[in-house]
């Protein structure tokens, strides 16, 4: 059994100002698996302190000094690379595979990609006589969920720490055995006392207290709507900078062109990777009206090869969902589904055949759905497809963009030029073309209610660093 009990305040684990802990369950099994303390505005003061007295002197690091921090830093991931993974299986119950595959090589990949970008940043330059420079933002609350538990966390604190800022970070509650792993990891590789800062707890006693902190010049959060909204209100007392990331209900617009079977199943396996638990999850199949028939049988047929059980099993390709409160979410949006009229598939309420215990869920096709249905505007956040069908292309780009979301877009075509020109109709931040890998060198970010600034490359770099104009140093 598993407990996270301890905060990482200013180079060293100490215990809550207030205990006061909260259960974790497997979500594979339902059974008691640990604790993880829930930490309180005193914890947040602490962290803050550390990080503040930290900053003056880390700011002024050199460009060689965090080089080599970052190489030391880098090693220590990979010494530690399998247990990264363990520890996201067991916090979020996704498959081995995927957890110490992608899940954490994308953890990593944000180290690497930081690391490279600060040998040749021009953190400094001229511009009409003037000298602008590029300075770290100070102290910033990192606020993440519980989904990608490594890659969330690594996306921020990579760039935070590449711009020379201090960081007090509070991964989501039902996510910490892989935020404590990261902060080991960043002690071993020797981060100075105080410039990064970990603590446990939930939203409305550790995400309030950093949100509206004085002494926070920065707020980088990822998760639902309700709580960036909230992170925003209480940010705007102190006029800091706010970052949200807030999700999304991305459409993947398969043209009449494509190959059928080719795009049908890499949309399917793509909804459904992280048990649907993705925000750039293409859960909107948009399928001309003329190719909805072959497009639900070749989903149907992928849906159902889908094996799902036991995360630690090498043949699982879907585990649970994360926690109790999202299978109910799940179930809710399922039967909201075929209340609405949608056709099922296949799929369905409750738990795959011969599973009794855990937050399983059916791997679940939706057909007939139309645009203005719940599970076409809401995003579900598990292994929910919903298929569309469009009369033409004006018709898929006005589908695509009828949500208040805007982070994703997916789109296949035989014609590359076909494809693209319908990307840049699409109202969204990331545009996947016929199938293609992410890549952690472009931005990551959303249009609308999806959220506002950027991640990840040099776009997540200068999130976390401040502008300033030099005037009358130079002559022209």
């Amino acid at each position: 059994m598993e407990h996270c009990l301890k905060f990482y305040i200013d180079g060293e684990w100490v215990a809550p100002a207030v205990p006061r802990v909260m259960d974790l369950l497997d979500p594979a099994t339902e059974k008691l698996k640990g604790r993880v303390a829930l930490g309180s505005a005193q914890d947040v003061d602490r962290a803050v302190d550390a990080a503040t007295a930290a900053f003056e002197s880390f700011q002024n690091t050199s460009r060689e000094e965090r080089l080599a921090l970052f190489d030391r830093i880098i090693t220590a991931f990979r010494a530690r690379q399998e247990d990264v993974g363990r520890a996201v299986t067991r916090d979020l119950g996704t498959p081995t595979w995927f957890a110490s595959g992608y899940q954490t090589s994308m953890s990593l990949d944000h180290f690497i990609e930081a690391r490279r970008l600060l040998e040749t940043y021009p953190f400094e330059f001229h511009l009409d006589g003037n000298v602008i420079r590029r300075e770290a933002f100070g102290v910033c609350g990192l606020i993440t969920a519980w989904n990608w538990p490594g890659q969330l966390i690594t996306s921020k604190v990579a760039p935070a720490l590449a711009a020379g800022c201090c960081i007090v970070l509070k991964p989501s509650e039902f996510a910490p055995n892989t935020a404590v792993l990261l902060a080991e990891i960043l002690h071993a590789a020797g981060v100075p006392r105080g410039v990064f800062n970990l603590v446990l707890g939930d939203g409305p006693g550790v995400g309030a207290a950093i949100s509206a902190h004085p002494r926070i010049d920065l707020i980088s959060f990822t998760g639902s709507k309700p709580a960036g909204v909230a992170i925003t209100r209480a940010a705007a007392e102190t006029v800091k900078a706010v970052h949200l990331e807030l999700g999304g209900k991305s459409a993947n617009i398969i043209l009449p062109d494509a190959d059928l079977a080719a795009a049908v199943a890499d949309g399917v396996h793509r909804s459904f990777i992280n048990s649907g638990q993705s925000c750039i999850a293409p859960t909107r199949m948009l399928v001309h009206e003329s190719r909805m028939a072959d497009a639900v049988g070749i989903a149907r047929e992928t849906a159902m090869n889908v094996t799902v059980g036991d995360p630690f099993d090498p043949k699982t390709r879907l585990g649970p969902v994360a926690n109790a409160a999202q299978y109910e979410r799940v179930q809710t949006m399922i039967q909201a589904g075929i209340d609405d009229g949608a056709t099922l598939v296949c799929g369905g309420l409750g738990r795959p055949q011969g599973i009794e215990r855990g937050y399983f869920v059916r791997p679940t096709v939706f057909s007939d759905v139309t645009p203005r249905m719940r599970i076409a505007q809401q995003e579900i956040f598990g292994p929910v497809l919903s298929i569309m069908s469009y009369r033409d292309e004006d018709d898929a780009i006005c589908i695509a963009n009828g949500t208040t979301y805007g982070l994703a877009g997916y789109v296949f075509s035989a014609d590359l030029r076909s494809a693209a020109r319908v990307a840049t109709r699409l109202k969204a931040g990331r545009i996947f073309l016929n199938g293609s890998p992410t890549n952690p060198r472009a931005p990551f970010g959303g249009y609308k209610q999806s959220g506002n600034g950027r991640e990840w490359g040099v776009f997540g770099l200068e999130t976390f660093l401040e502008v300033k104009a030099v005037l009358g140093q130079l002559t022209v």
